[in-house]
């Protein structure tokens, strides 16, 4: 088995698990390959007994690799799709985080998790990400998210306003702090916390979720991912923030965003008991209520 590990941040009080997971993938003779910024992280810290390869870019991979390992939160599973990109490596997310909608595997699970990927009774499950076009390459190569895109104001208590259209015929101008375009995956993300719905994650879908509208009448709008939506913005100080996911450019001159859905998917591994229901129910503490 060839694993790649990536981590963009390390804790002491994940250690013990952390090392659990390297002395299990020693037992199974894996070969490892981790991300040159975990790496440095973690040296000193985790041992592990056999050769250890390391790599920043998806092309310093053998093309044969067969799962990527995201330790940490959902931001760092947001960054290994990032790295991942169109390869069709299967990602686990594994939780060291507070939440994780995306991570619901533990350390502590290291020896059952691999069992289960040896023996094949883990699944895939194939998210979509959404892809933004502009004329200027203003998130480089990596163009895509999948959880959202998000424009919000800066600097300023000045409210934004986000103009938007969908397939070239006018939607809306949203007065506001901000405006949200969120994938099925990102529906329980910021758009959630916007009052957005949350949206299985199979549905063809994107949400249209504005932040902190002035108009009170306004509310989040779904609407087919085969739409292309048009984004522009203006505001008095001519400087927000654009976000990818995680990645985030301040633009300080007029711009036009294209969003559309992206034409590869990737896949997350659900181990065996994990699914949507199960998640949801989880995370947002649903049946505490005493009458269920």
């Amino acid at each position: 088995m060839r694993v790649a590990l990536v981590g963009i941040a390390y804790s002491p009080s994940f250690r013990e698990g952390l090392q659990l997971l390297f002395d299990s993938l020693c037992e199974i003779k894996a070969e490892i390959h981790i991300y040159t910024q975990f790496y440095k992280l973690i040296k000193g810290d985790i041992t592990y007994r056999g050769e250890v390869h390391l790599f920043s870019e998806i092309h310093q991979l053998p093309s044969d690799v067969d799962y990527f390992f995201s330790i940490g939160g959902d931001g760092t599973l947001l960054h290994t799709v990032s790295i991942v990109k169109d390869s069709g490596i299967p990602i686990l997310g594994i939780n060291t985080g507070r939440l994780g909608y995306l991570t619901s595997a533990s350390l502590s699970e290291a020896a059952e998790i691999l069992k289960t990927l040896q023996f094949g009774t883990a699944t895939e499950e194939k998210r979509s990400l959404l892809k933004i076009d502009t004329e200027t390459e203003i998130f480089g190569e990596s163009k895509f998210a999948l959880n959202d895109f998000t424009i919000h104001k800066r600097d300023s208590s000045s409210m934004i306003i986000v103009h938007a259209k969908i397939n070239g015929v006018f939607l809306n101008s949203y007065w506001g702090d901000g405006l949200i375009i969120a994938t099925p995956t990102g529906s329980t993300a910021y758009s959630l916390s916007c009052g957005g719905p949350i949206v299985a994650p199979d549905c063809d879908l994107f949400v249209i979720t504005p932040i902190s509208p002035h108009n009170l009448n306004v509310r989040p709008l779904v609407v087919s991912s085969d739409s292309v939506i048009t984004l522009t913005a203006e505001t008095r100080h001519q400087n927000y923030l654009a976000a990818l996911d995680s990645r985030s450019v301040s633009i300080d001159a007029p711009i036009e965003f294209h969003i559309r859905k992206e034409t590869f998917t990737v896949n997350i591994i659900k181990l065996p008991g994990q699914n949507f229901p199960a998640t949801i129910r989880g995370k947002l503490f649903w049946g505490t209520d005493k009458r269920n």
